[in-house]
């Protein structure tokens, strides 16, 4: 099976807030890293990747979604999935919290994206990350009425890689460690996601 993976990277330059306390971390520049890095390695082991937003401002979800849907229009809906990479917050008033883990959100109801996220979430596990579920429905991830979620045709998941006003996960989103660590979760899980279709 052939499967397009698109990635959406959130934010941009003129969005307000969306940063760590101290400023260090910039979501829109991190989230931006992290997407290239993650289609240049899903690229480099044979899959096709895309970026949905390639420039420094904030596009629209309106034009995230139409940009997303007139590839899954072009390729078919059950060939294409989403993933929309962003960074977590406890608070918006500028200060560190506790906040801490990774989580993931699809769409209201039991779809595909539930279980590309499971993937997701067993790959992040398999990495050491503390995860926040929620398993009323019966799989880990968090669901919720989010735009980019419930606007694009093909299985979509935000991820929330860590918290940018936790102090500890700020000093390990920006290593080079961590980095890897963050791509190496979303390589993981696609591929094993995509590799259960087929069997």
């Amino acid at each position: 099976m052939t499967m397009k993976i698109l990635i959406d990277n959130g934010h941009g330059i003129d969005t307000k807030g969306k940063r760590s306390p101290d400023g260090r971390l910039l979501e829109y520049a991190y989230a931006r890293e992290i997407a290239l890095r993650l289609e240049n390695e899903l690229k480099a082991i044979g899959y096709d990747a895309e970026r949905i937003v390639t420039e420094e401002n904030d596009i629209p979800l309106k034009e995230r979604c139409c940009r997303v849907n007139d590839i899954c229009k072009s390729l078919g809906t059950g060939n294409v999935i989403l993933i929309s990479v962003h960074c977590n917050a406890a608070g918006d008033d500028g200060k560190w919290h506790t906040g801490h883990g990774w989580e993931a959100w699809t769409s209201v109801g039991n779809t595909k994206a539930d279980i590309l996220a499971t993937h997701l979430y067993a790959a992040a596990e398999r990495k050491g990350f503390k995860t926040r579920k929620d398993m009323t429905d019966g799989d880990p991830d968090k669901e919720g009425h989010l735009y980019i979620l419930k606007h694009t045709l093909c299985p979509a998941v935000l991820t929330e890689n860590l918290f940018q006003d936790n102090r500890e996960d700020v000093e390990y989103l920006l290593s080079e460690v961590g980095k890897q660590a963050i791509v190496k979760l979303h390589v993981d899980g696609v591929e094993s996601y995509i590799k259960s279709l087929s069997r």
